[in-house]
């Protein structure tokens, strides 16, 4: 369904604007009347293992500034610098980068409270594909929007994203089954909950077909239009995407090749005697143009140095240089305190208890969406423990044959309970790493909050599953069969499975691949067994190995389950 309040001329571009880019929602905007970004002397700089050669420079002291309103393309051949340099301006640099130099909005330094006035479009779409769209911003708007907002209003919003943004149709659609366009729709409407006055989205049309990719780049356009600083890193662009832009960074080897407004970027490259050929698209010329050929490497680059250079001294980066330095010596009307005060004091964030029951439903619905998963473990839990339980039936007795037997049957009860459960959650880590970094940065919730609402949304599967498996072997292999000693079983495997789940996380979020978790955890496993009590005296252990005990609950399930089962035995008669 498009939205019937916006219109585009056969270019793209947006002719009206929506109440949404009207910024009719002023109550969640960080600032009304736009903010201008700008840098100085940035360095970017990545750490290297190399014996020697600590770190290499990808953006060699670029400055820069991008006005209120303006839609920018930061563009440049693979390895420019493009990504780096964009991250480096929204405080999001990766591990093991250094960044120098000054970032200012608005004539003052931001530091991490960047995160708060601004909303990043990473290249790749994350999400939990098991949820619809209007499930997933919804709960988005749980975990960003002010607290004090009512739910009549979280609605209001995330239904006039979806709107603007054509996401109505396919709200109720699972976000595994929407394209890609749609995902990267999805994307940027999750970003624009909170209404942030700058954005910045790395390669927003990677995947995208030429009308999708023009289609949101209009909208990007029109929000511009309305006060939005928006930044882009963008690859080959179409001439008609590339017209939409009203403000062009050209990197190269990570220096400044151009900056300035789109429209004078060709009189620019005349001037150096790089004439765009008639029907040919300038974005495709300028990059080509900067490139570094591999079969005439060393002519390129020189051919580099003399267009950077020749930016530096040009008419266009005097222009730039005399707004940096008025940013930098000049703040503006609307002062950065009063943008803390929006965005620190004025806005409060959800509760953490609230991110906490919004996660768990995240996660709940993800683990109530696989019902074929969750019939196929019930039919292992129960075919296992009716094979097992046959296996003992008629063997157990509290007596000196029935030791054996019953000893048996307790260990496999207990181990069961922890080895299966520990090793099916060794890949949940590695799985969601990267989505929960990526929400974690962003600052969604606390890793405190992220591990319990994991733990929360599998506990009732963690009652259920033991409860299933000891009920079926329980009875069939004719263990004790009052319902104290049958309940306290019960409380014991079930205790069991929840911390041999948390040892399997803890070993899922220590390593960043599941063979490397594999590896540790077996010999680790192998302690467990070792000193659970019922291949060897513990007394017996090494004083050197003798602590390793007291870490296993294979030990305390043990015990417990033998001291329920054997109690009221004085005398074990030998039958």
């Amino acid at each position: 369904m498009e939205d019937q309040r916006s219109s585009s001329h056969s270019d793209g571009s947006a002719t009206e604007s929506s109440p949404l880019f009207g910024r009719s929602y002023t109550y969640w905007s960080p600032v009304e009347e736009g903010v201008t970004l700008s840098w100085r002397d940035l360095s970017v700089y990545v750490l290297l293992k190399q014996k020697g050669q600590p770190y290499k420079r990808i953006i060699n002291n670029v400055s820069g500034a991008v006005r209120a309103g303006s839609l920018v393309a930061l563009m440049g051949s693979s390895g420019a610098g493009k990504t780096s340099l964009m991250t480096a301006l929204a405080y999001r640099t990766a591990d093991h980068t250094v960044v120098e130099g000054d970032v200012l909005v608005n004539g003052q330094p931001m530091g991490d409270y960047m995160r708060d006035i601004s909303g990043f479009m990473h290249q790749v779409d994350l999400f939990i594909d098991h949820l619809t769209v209007s499930e997933h911003l919804h709960i988005m708007a749980r975990l960003r929007l002010d607290r004090r907002t009512t739910s009549q209003e979280r609605k209001q919003r995330v239904l006039e994203i979806m709107r603007n943004l054509s996401l109505l149709k396919c709200r109720r659609s699972k976000i595994s089954t929407i394209s890609g366009g749609e995902k990267k729709r999805l994307s940027f409407a999750s970003e624009l909950l909170t209404d942030p006055p700058l954005l910045f989205c790395d390669e927003p049309t990677t995947g995208l077909d030429s009308y999708s990719a023009q289609k949101l780049i209009a909208m990007m356009n029109l929000m511009a239009s309305s006060g939005k600083t928006i930044v882009c890193t963008i690859h080959q662009p179409s001439s008609q995407i590339f017209k939409m832009f009203s403000q062009v960074i050209l990197l190269a080897s990570g220096r400044l090749a151009y900056m300035g407004a789109t429209s004078n970027a060709a009189e620019f490259f005349e001037s150096l005697g790089y004439r765009i050929p008639a029907n040919y698209n300038p974005a495709d010329f300028y990059i080509r143009t900067l490139a570094v050929l591999p079969v005439s490497e060393d002519s390129c680059k020189q051919a580099i140095k003399t267009i950077c250079d020749h930016f530096a001294v040009s008419d266009f980066a005097k222009e730039i240089d005399v707004i940096v330095q008025y940013e930098f010596h000049m703040a503006r009307t609307m002062q950065i305190p009063t943008l803390f005060t929006k965005s620190r004091s004025f806005r409060k964030g959800p509760f953490c208890w609230t991110k906490l029951t919004w996660l768990t439903y995240r996660y709940l619905l993800e683990i109530v969406r696989k019902p074929t998963t969750h019939l196929l473990r019930i039919l292992h839990k129960m075919g296992l423990a009716v094979v097992i339980a046959l296996c003992f039936v008629g063997t157990i007795n509290l007596n000196q044959g029935g030791i054996q037997a019953t000893q048996g049957i307790l260990f496999t009860l207990v181990t069961e309970n922890t080895f299966t459960p520990m090793y099916s959650v060794l890949e949940m880590f590695p799985l969601d790493r990267l989505l929960f970094l990526r929400e974690y940065k962003s600052g969604l919730y606390s890793p405190w909050t992220y591990y319990m609402s994991k733990l929360l949304a599998m506990l009732p599967g963690l009652i259920m599953d033991p409860i299933l498996f000891v009920s079926v072997a329980y009875t069939i292999a004719g263990l004790r069969q009052d319902l104290h000693s049958f309940s306290l079983t019960l409380l014991v495997t079930i205790i069991t499975m929840n911390v041999a789940t948390a040892c399997g996380l803890m070993f899922s979020n220590a390593f960043e691949s599941v063979p490397s978790a594999f590896s540790v955890l077996v010999p680790f496993d192998y302690i467990l067994m070792i000193t659970s009590g019922i291949f060897i005296k513990l007394s017996t252990l090494p004083v050197i190995l003798s602590w390793t005990k007291y870490i296993s609950w294979l030990m305390y399930s043990m015990e417990s389950l033998s001291i329920i089962q054997w109690n009221g035995v004085h005398n074990v008669v030998n039958i």
